[in-house]
């Protein structure tokens, strides 16, 4: 596998962003709720994620493992309703909105860490804060003459934006596994918490899919989580921290050009400045975040 995946780095991580950024596009298409599709990338992510430790020869350390299990249950029974409410945001809103909403993510990372982590909210952390709600007000001003279901879209973006911040938070308690470890128990965690949820409170659709709607299904299962999270963990491991944060804006920017390109759905200058604010204001709150690591 790493002969495969891992001759050049970059590239695996630029093709992983790309398909990333693309995935809202499949998602609309496929006629499910956002639950089953998330259960059901979870099932195969697993499964695919489990073959790359095989591939790999990488052996589970069922020790240490068991040491973060509490941390494993903990993130990996949010990560799955993660994609749920990302899912939503992507039926209620459009695909530019949805992953500007998930993209404030950082900003609560930041809000939260002085709670959880007991860090320091500066001033700088504190102007990144301001700067996102800055362009959040821009993107719901827009949804005013829209009344197109944005303000609810963008609830539901923010939502899973919060549950990201909570696994990211919850991971940095992860002691001694690999990237691919982590990842791997999180989603079959996630997998197994979103099961009940989805056999207790909805209909099974499945069976409604005709050949195109499997397709799509398939695509997002196969390409967007199980190739998508191989190319971007197995990458990770060769590039530096700051390599990997300036490429992981690939992923928003694509899927507001592919949206734009593919679905015609068009921005106006109101939400390309609301856009730029919540994108800056989240990557100057990772570089901070770097740099308060390094101190």
């Amino acid at each position: 596998m790493r002969k495969v995946f891992m001759k050049n780095a970059k590239l695996n991580l630029i093709f992983a962003m790309l398909i990333f950024g693309s995935i809202g596009i499949f998602v609309r298409k496929i006629g499910l709720p956002s639950a089953q599709v998330a259960l059901a990338r979870g099932i195969v992510g697993s499964f695919f994620l489990l073959l790359a430790l095989k591939v790999a020869q990488q052996k589970i350390g069922w020790r240490t493992v068991r040491r973060n299990l509490p941390f494993l249950i903990g993130s990996g029974s949010i990560f799955g309703f993660n994609w749920v409410f990302l899912f939503k945001s992507y039926q209620y809103t459009s695909i530019a909105n949805a992953t500007l909403s998930y993209y404030c993510s950082p900003i609560f990372v930041m809000l939260l860490s002085p709670i959880v982590l007991k860090e320091r909210l500066t001033l700088p952390k504190m102007l990144c804060v301001i700067s996102a709600m800055a362009g959040m007000f821009c993107i719901a001003r827009t949804g005013e003459k829209t009344g197109n279901g944005l303000f609810l879209g963008i609830a539901y973006g923010l939502a899973a934006a919060g549950l990201y911040a909570g696994v990211v938070l919850i991971n940095k308690f992860l002691k001694d596994l690999t990237a691919l470890e982590s990842i791997f128990f999180q989603l079959a965690i996630a997998t197994l918490a979103m099961l009940p949820y989805v056999l207790l409170s909805e209909n099974l659709q499945f069976n409604t899919l005709d050949a195109s709607a499997w397709t799509l299904l398939a695509i997002v299962c196969v390409v967007h989580t199980g190739i998508a999270y191989i190319l971007f963990f197995g990458s990770i491991q060769k590039l530096q921290g700051q390599t990997i944060a300036i490429f992981s804006y690939i992923d928003p920017m694509s899927a507001i050009v592919m949206s734009t390109i593919l679905l015609n759905e068009k921005m106006e200058a109101l939400q390309i400045i609301g856009g730029i604010l919540i994108i800056g204001a989240a990557f100057v709150s990772e570089r901070l975040g770097k740099k308060q690591k390094q101190q």
